[in-house]
């Protein structure tokens, strides 16, 4: 105990430096976590949540036992996150070693920031620039492909059902390219170049390097950021589905979180709302335990 102390009063400054963030996170994360109690009950708008009627795992049974709606959101959230996540990581990962290998300082400084500018566009402003290419009457991709004669009529792929996950996987890739391709190349920055002259010597081309040196150097952060993108699987992002989501896209559009808000801000059923939330976020960090062990399996280590 004495050595704590002494700890303690040797790292004060930095452990005041930590009071802010510690705070904030049990004000905004942990203290609400009480009205998970509505999971479990049968609250009604106006009443007191712990003096509402415990009806158990009632709510839980009642989505995914007796909901129409359970497999077909679960085959939406799933298919749009894993295809975003594995298609948005391997090209972002491409576009890194890509730009590594660029000499050309100005062209390589144009493409990170061209590619990064989109990562800090809201999704309002991303919707109505898709709007302006997909849109099905104006749109540029639709007055280019008449004008070829490629099509006769106009394609609205913003509210057919069939271009759904097309459209949010490419959404998802337009705005996170530059910043996933940002940590691919931090990773490559860090590898030492003494392999690549040990690689010159031994006459290794460019490809041999990259192959040998480049990804197998990448690869730990590769696994770093699947193994935390998993527990993303069963959630989205709901300002992008919010926007993306209509009536005539809603059978392949609509996920979890959509349907959260249906239920809850909508119809005004909380406890069934909250019961969806709740067993997303659960099913979420069950995702990211069996990742790490998976990874642990394949690679022989673990994230964390």
């Amino acid at each position: 105990m004495t050595k704590k102390i002494k700890k303690i009063e040797q790292f004060h400054l930095v452990y005041l430096m930590l009071l802010p963030g510690i705070l904030v996170t049990g004000i905004f994360s942990y203290a609400p976590m009480y009205g998970l109690y509505m999971a479990f009950s049968d609250y009604k708008l106006g009443r007191s949540i712990l003096g509402a009627r415990f009806v158990g795992l009632a709510n839980f049974k009642e989505f995914i036992l007796d909901s129409i709606d359970f497999l077909s959101l679960l085959r939406n959230t799933i298919a749009m996150n894993i295809l975003s996540l594995f298609i948005g990581l391997l090209v972002a990962m491409i576009m890194a070693i890509i730009l590594n290998e660029t000499h050309v300082l100005r062209i390589k400084k144009i493409v990170q920031t061209s590619t990064f500018f989109p990562f800090f566009i809201s999704w309002v402003i991303v919707y109505n620039i898709f709007s302006v290419f997909l849109g099905s009457q104006s749109g540029v991709l639709n007055t280019f492909m008449k004008d070829i004669g490629l099509i006769k009529k106009s394609i609205n792929y913003l509210t057919d059902p069939r271009y759904s996950w097309g459209l949010i996987v490419g959404a998802n890739l337009w705005k996170m390219l530059g910043y996933n391709s940002v940590l691919f190349l931090a990773s490559i920055s860090g590898i030492e170049v003494d392999l690549y002259e040990a690689a010159d010597i031994d006459g290794a081309d460019r490809l041999q390097k990259i192959w040998f040196i480049t990804i197998p150097a990448i690869l730990p952060t590769l696994q770093v950021l699947l193994v935390l993108n998993f527990g993303h699987i069963f959630s989205s992002n709901f300002d992008q589905f919010y926007l993306f989501t209509n009536g005539l896209n809603r059978p392949t559009m609509e996920v979890f979180d959509m349907y959260v808000y249906r239920f809850g801000l909508k119809q005004l059923n909380y406890s069934y709302a909250t019961a969806v939330g709740f067993g997303k976020s659960f099913a979420g960090l069950i995702m990211i335990i069996i990742m790490n062990r998976v990874s642990k399996k394949v690679s022989g280590r673990s994230v964390f």
